[in-house]
């Protein structure tokens, strides 16, 4: 059992490097042809990703296959480091989600959301001009909110009839003005501004242009955190998986090395 783990590794690791180039491909593939912003933000990400895999990969095939300590070493030491680091961003993902969700509002099917709510850590991510900016122009090129125009337009016809309408936090936060703006409807992303002073500063950045919308409001960053929040637990998750199984082969390169340390010493002998 124990002289199968260099073979086990050596396979892993060689469908491990059969992944890693698609990955890597499409890293390149979107850093010479994304058209957006939001496309080619991944293609850095997704090539060192690749590339990261492909190393690793190379170094678990050759040091078990070929019995290269050093290289069996090297990929231990990359091992333990990766499960140190989505150990730690596992906690970390669990914590700064951990507080905020929506407000329900009485009478509305819809939450709206607001950035208090939520971690001090992503309020201030989201709160920094240059991140906000990169993140603003990928959920204005997503044109999620022409989606909900077109789809809910000459359907609801009043405020009452569009407080029926079940909206994900990035269509609450960033495609209407808040409900405390008291606005008139006249469509899903167009309303028409009262006159009066505004206890929430997202009624005066409110516009009905639908480049501007509440693309700027805290709303809308506080919609985009809850989006965010969804992901990350669902990423936290799944690392708690990939865990378990970074472990597993962890243990079983170790047997590789010690196959190894085993073999040259039957062979000095």
């Amino acid at each position: 059992m124990v002289r199968c783990s260099n073979s086990l590794v050596g396979i892993l690791n060689f469908f491990v490097f059969l992944l890693s180039i698609p990955i890597l491909s499409s890293g390149i593939w979107l850093s010479l042809n994304g058209h957006t912003q939001c496309e080619r933000f991944f293609d850095k990400p997704m090539i060192a990703l690749g590339a990261f895999l492909m190393v690793v990969a190379l170094a678990g095939v050759i040091g078990s296959c070929c019995r290269v300590s050093w290289l069996l070493w090297f990929y231990l030491c990359v091992m333990l480091l990766s499960i140190i680091v989505v150990l730690c961003f596992t906690i970390f993902a669990f914590v700064v989600t951990n507080k905020g969700s929506g407000e329900t509002i009485p009478g509305k099917v819809y939450k709206e959301y607001r950035l208090g709510d939520y971690s001090e850590w992503l309020q201030k991510r989201v709160n920094d001009n240059h991140h906000w900016k990169n993140i603003r122009s990928c959920l204005y090129e997503d044109k999620f909110c022409n989606r909900l125009e077109f789809f809910s337009a000459g359907r609801f016809h009043n405020a009452s009839e569009f407080s029926k309408i079940d909206l994900n936090s990035l269509e609450s936060g960033c495609c209407k003005p808040s409900n405390d703006c008291n606005f008139t409807y006249i469509s899903p992303t167009t309303w028409n501004k009262t006159s009066g002073t505004y206890k929430n500063p997202d009624c005066n950045t409110w516009d009905s242009d639908n480049k501007k919308l509440c693309y700027d409001c805290q709303s809308c960053k506080a919609g985009f955190i809850d989006n965010l929040k969804t992901s990350w637990k669902l990423v936290a998750i799944v690392n708690i998986v990939f865990l378990v199984v970074l472990i597993i082969v962890y243990a079983m390169a170790c047997c590789a090395v010690k196959n190894n340390k085993d073999d040259n010493s039957y062979a000095q002998f």
